[in-house]
């Protein structure tokens, strides 16, 4: 049975030892903001409140990175990643597309 990787935002995991750090692992996406979203967006910027559209975007986009930095991880024969850092970014024209990009360093712990 597999166990599940651990992903983590620090650089030690109480209760294991690291036994050998493999390398840097990133994933990216970016996804594009639609026409609806931008008319239900700007709605909720008149009248005030949340975004439910692109805060659904950005959870989708997260998801996204971080799953493809923990399968680069588990193909390079890690089981945790430890140091993940994940950068947010607006590209392409007028800022329409959001970038995320998840980083941090495969490992293997005991």
């Amino acid at each position: 049975m597999q166990r599940d990787m651990i992903v983590t935002t620090t650089n030690t995991i109480e209760g294991h030892r690291v036994v050998k750090y493999i390398g840097i692992v990133t994933g990216e996406t970016i996804f594009g903001a639609n026409v609806l979203k931008d008319i239900a967006a700007s709605f909720t910027d008149f009248f005030g409140g949340r975004s439910k559209s692109y805060e659904n975007t950005l959870t989708e986009a997260r998801e996204n990175a971080l799953r493809e930095m923990t399968e680069s991880a588990r193909a390079m024969g890690a089981n945790a990643v430890i140091g993940v850092d994940l950068d947010y970014e607006t590209v392409g024209q007028n800022g329409s597309m959001l970038m995320v990009n998840a980083s941090g360093t495969a490992v293997i712990i005991e």
